[in-house]
């Protein structure tokens, strides 16, 4: 009998990864320049992504206003399924 729950997965004739040679990091062939450009590019970007909200107020004002009005659909056992596949960690869209 076999016991309830999880066990390694071995098939017979199968060999065990070797590691291969480590791999060079891509700043190593980067000038320094090269390297201050990018650095400074992702710090612009960073501080452009920091100064929006991370929220789409227009798309939000949307969505409220179809729900005041009536036209917003909300079907209670879609919003079901979509609470219970988040918190089971669950793909909504799988198959059953």
């Amino acid at each position: 009998m076999d016991p309830i729950g999880s066990k390694p997965i071995a098939k017979p004739g199968l060999a065990p990864v070797t590691p291969t040679a480590p791999v060079a990091r891509v700043a190593d062939g980067v000038s320094p320049q090269a390297a201050e450009t990018v650095r400074s590019s992702a710090v612009a970007v960073t501080r452009e992504m920091a100064a929006k909200p991370p929220v789409d107020t227009e798309r939000v004002a949307r969505i409220k206003k179809a729900v005041e009005d009536g036209s917003f659909p909300i079907v209670p056992s879609t919003i079901a399924d979509r609470l219970l596949a988040f918190k089971l960690n669950w793909k909504p869209d799988d198959a059953a």
